[in-house]
């Protein structure tokens, strides 16, 4: 049986562990030597410029033109970020705002974080409320995206096979492999002709090249 003086001792351990645990999940980011830690005032001010194309949640527009960003991982969209100010990835619409000027590293991190965090239902909730200014900031929630037409035991079979392995078995995503159920259909599209035309960088394009045509003729 331990003593009073023991049993203390053995607290103030289990104390100084927990409280070293905590401090290392909150240890700032290191941003050349600078210490970094979240602003998510600075996150919504820069999600204003975002919103323009994207929504002010990230849910995309122009009918899937720009993408949807909310909830998607906040270091896959950093590294796009990183891409489109290095012109590694191509992409007209975000030249004005993808430079250090108007997106600091900060910036990149701050935004991505506020959109990784941000929750897009599929579908409003059963009891909606019959205030129309209220049912528009609910509606600001939801994304729907309209079945395609298709041969759906094709497509199922093909990814399953091919593209599930990395992002996830119901298109979910997997750390910086996005997840693509939840995205826009037509920017799916345009992104998977860019890859095969080579536009666009992509880690299994051989895959890509070889069964897609098969399935899918029309790449536009």
């Amino acid at each position: 049986m331990k003593t009073g003086a023991g049993r203390g001792l053995a607290v103030a351990v289990i104390l100084a562990a927990l409280t070293g645990n905590a401090q290392a999940q909150q240890a700032p980011i290191m941003i050349k030597g600078v210490a970094y830690e979240y602003d998510k005032d600075n996150a919504q001010d820069v999600m204003r410029i975002c919103a323009g194309c994207h929504g002010e949640l990230g849910a995309g527009g122009g009918g899937g033109s720009y993408p949807r960003l909310g909830g998607l991982n906040a270091d896959y969209l950093a590294e796009q970020m990183r891409k489109f100010k290095s012109r590694e990835r191509e992409n007209i619409p975000m030249i004005p705002f993808a430079v250090d000027r108007e997106l600091s590293e900060r910036d990149v991190l701050d935004v991505t974080r506020f959109l990784s965090e941000v929750k897009l239902d599929t579908k409003p909730p059963a009891n909606m409320p019959s205030d129309g200014y209220a049912r528009l900031q609910i509606m600001k929630k939801v994304l729907q995206i309209p079945r395609e037409p298709g041969d759906l035991e094709a497509g199922k079979a093909f990814y399953a096979a091919d593209c599930g392995p990395c992002h996830g078995r119901k298109g979910e995503g997997r750390l910086k492999k996005p997840a693509i159920a939840p995205q826009h259909i037509g920017y799916l599209k345009v992104q998977v002709a860019n890859f095969l035309s080579g536009k666009r960088k992509h880690d299994d394009l051989e895959v890509m090249q070889a069964r897609l045509p098969a399935i899918w003729p029309d790449k536009s």
